[in-house]
């Protein structure tokens, strides 16, 4: 009989992931499984990705899960298909289907229907989401055919644009505030053209500053060497690249890492902070004092 494979054990790991996630797979999933490749002890997202959903979900690892909430808050873009003539109880392709219209649109009905949802709208969440009301997600409700009022919210749709549209399927381009559901877009945009919609597909192109130009599959973090998959990181202040940095002394560093506030002549803001070449964390000037936010571990490499 085979002896059982040592277990390779788990290590500190810091750094964000660029991932391309694949159709199917739900974002903790893809989490473990870049998690498991890389051996690392500690990594989160920042955000979900439906397992419908393909694109950019960043993973963070070790120190960098500190900084996750910079792209929790940040604005984000879509390349989504419409089914026109069919709407479904979830809003997207999992979801029964509770109505079939006959579709005669053209495209300048189209683009006459996605004029009002451009600029900052009201949307009403869906029942089958994850937003928590007493305690209990949304879709927990729905499972059990219970429908609840939701309130609307108010998002931002930077840009809304047709890349494509032949018959009933319309491809079309979102950028858009963060907590903007596009499956309820895609039901609104249907019931704007009288014949009804749902979202069939859903590819997330970027995040914040992040593209899918610097992003990795699962297949190729596996196909790479495994002494070289920590390459493929960026590194742990990445969250923060639109931040100015503040070159710390020596002093001004032992001070913030006692969480002493330290006199700067800086603009009021936030600042990712350096000591030569080695991050310390996230800093925040106020009245000419530099305040400690959120520092890394001392042993985090640079």
């Amino acid at each position: 009989m085979n002896s059982p494979q040592p277990k390779i054990p788990r290590r500190q790991v810091n750094g964000v992931l660029l991932l391309d996630k694949p159709l199917g797979l739900s974002s903790n999933h893809a989490l473990q499984a870049a998690k498991r490749l890389l051996w690392a002890e500690k990594a989160g997202h920042t955000g979900t990705l439906d397992p419908l959903a393909t694109g950019l979900l960043p993973l963070c690892f070790g120190e960098a899960t500190k900084f996750s909430q910079t792209l929790l808050d940040a604005d984000k873009a879509y390349d989504a298909t419409l089914k026109l003539g069919v709407r479904t109880q979830t809003f997207d392709a999992e979801g029964e289907v509770v109505s079939q219209c006959p579709v005669d649109v053209s495209e300048p009905q189209l683009l006459a229907a996605l004029a009002p949802f451009r600029g900052a709208i009201e949307q009403v969440p869906p029942m089958h989401s994850a937003l928590k009301v007493a305690g209990r997600a949304l879709y927990e409700y729905a499972r059990e055919g219970v429908v609840l009022e939701r309130a609307p919210r108010k998002v931002v749709i930077h840009s809304l644009e047709v890349i494509e549209f032949a018959g009933d399927v319309a491809r079309i381009r979102v950028a858009c505030s963060k907590g903007t559901y596009i499956r309820s877009l895609a039901e609104d945009i249907g019931l704007a053209l009288g014949c009804g919609a749902h979202l069939s597909a859903l590819r997330r192109t970027r995040i914040g500053p992040f593209d899918l130009s610097g992003a990795v599959t699962l297949a190729a973090l596996e196909g790479c060497p495994a002494d070289q998959r920590d390459g493929l990181l960026a590194p742990a202040d990445a969250l923060l690249a639109s931040l100015p940095c503040y070159a710390l002394s020596s002093s001004e560093s032992l001070a913030i890492r006692q969480g002493q506030r330290v006199p700067v002549q800086l603009s009021e803001g936030d600042y990712r902070l350096f000591e030569g070449e080695r991050f310390i964390g996230l800093g925040r000037v106020a009245a000419g004092l530099l305040h400690p936010q959120r520092l890394v571990r001392e042993s985090q490499p640079a």
